[in-house]
């Protein structure tokens, strides 16, 4: 079976420079490594391709040799077997230390991690909005050695096992693998003083006092990001952020749903079968209703407005009040004899006062004697 032609196996032009041949060699070893394609049996097929590939073109004799006289050229069982493997364990190298994370050119600067702090508003807050401050542990850049981690008047030295790379590259045959220097662990330097404060670390544990203002209309599980306020980073990188999640806490009367509130409204079995007006609470004062006469349990009154006005939104949400007809207790003796008076004179046309109440003896009714 006919080889396919290099150029075309990376999908690049015949003068393409040895960086884009690079870049095409790694895309492709990324995307058809074995790991990577556990279910599927050509990758192995394409990867060895494309390693094949590189190996010629990413070395200029080879290379050379390919464009002229093609894959006779550069055939090992013409030129000795093994010709070219040096190369190919440093793309090797490269390709692997892209794919788990090594790399020759490893930074030693890193970012600080993000925080994460829980805060607890009332309702109240969430909705007018509030500044509060919050008290968090972080890990700070250490003032007295500036973050190097070196003892005042000393600094890190170039580590003499990786030369200051942070990475060692271990060779086995024509393979060649690079992995994080055990004795800087990444960083290219060793500290043979290390600071007192920090013990060698460039950081310390402190906690700190800030301040962060709650916008109005913020709902359960909104994030605030505080840009910066994370941990100190490594080696002088940025530091991370702080993200206050915000957790309203349980309200004695509404029950936030989005930006609408819900609240139940008790009302006199009176007030219910006769109308009347009441008043309720809404988060700016007293609001009053009225009261239809014949209200049953479950009815719902709304108040345009009286709701929440979301971040996101241009308008307030509404307060739903859901009637609950409270039943009368500790009754005097002229309380009861007046309701016994209305029981008797209900019972002379229960369907005309009770309409629910008969509906529902007649389905019993008919169930039983179905």
């Amino acid at each position: 079976m006919a080889k396919k032609d290099y150029y075309e196996v990376l999908g690049v032009n015949r003068d393409a420079s040895e960086e884009e041949v690079k870049k095409a060699y790694r895309k492709l070893a990324m995307k058809w490594h074995p790991d990577r394609n556990p279910d599927n049996p050509k990758a192995e097929e394409h990867f060895k391709e494309a390693k094949e590939a590189y190996e010629i073109l990413c070395d200029a004799q080879k290379r050379a040799a390919y464009d002229q006289y093609g894959h006779a050229g550069v055939d090992p069982s013409a030129a000795g077997a093994g010709a070219g493997f040096g190369n190919f364990a440093d793309a090797f190298g490269d390709i692997f230390g892209d794919i788990f994370g090594g790399g020759r050119s490893r930074s030693t600067v890193y970012r600080g991690a993000d925080l994460r702090y829980n805060l607890e508003i009332t309702l109240e807050e969430a909705a007018r909005g509030t500044e509060t401050r919050i008290r968090i542990p972080a890990l700070e850049e250490c003032t007295t050695c500036k973050g190097t981690g070196a003892k005042p008047g000393t600094q890190p030295t170039t580590c003499a096992t990786c030369s200051g790379h942070g990475q060692v590259r271990m060779q086995q045959g024509f393979f060649s693998i690079q992995q994080t220097c055990p004795r800087c662990h990444g960083t290219g330097k060793t500290i043979p003083n290390p600071c007192p404060t920090c013990s060698g670390a460039g950081r310390v544990k402190q906690h700190k006092t800030l301040s962060v203002k709650i916008p109005a209309g913020v709902d359960q599980g909104d994030r605030i990001r505080l840009s910066g306020e994370g941990e100190a980073g490594v080696n002088g990188g940025p530091q991370g952020d702080l993200y206050v999640v915000i957790h309203i806490k349980q309200h004695q009367v509404f029950q936030r749903d989005h930006n609408d509130l819900h609240c139940e409204m008790p009302i006199s079995f009176t007030t219910a079968a006769l109308g009347g007006e009441i008043e309720i609470p809404t988060l700016d004062g007293y609001a009053k209703i009225k009261i239809p006469a014949e209200t049953q349990t479950g009815k719902v009154f709304r108040l345009r407005g009286k709701g929440i006005k979301g971040i996101r939104s241009s308008t307030h949400g509404d307060l739903l009040c859901h009637v609950v007809v409270e039943t009368p207790v500790n009754l005097t003796s002229r309380q009861k004899e007046l309701l016994q008076e209305l029981e008797n004179i209900d019972r002379k046309d229960s369907g005309s006062h009770n309409p629910r109440a008969k509906s529902w003896i007649n389905k019993v009714r008919e169930f039983f004697e179905s």
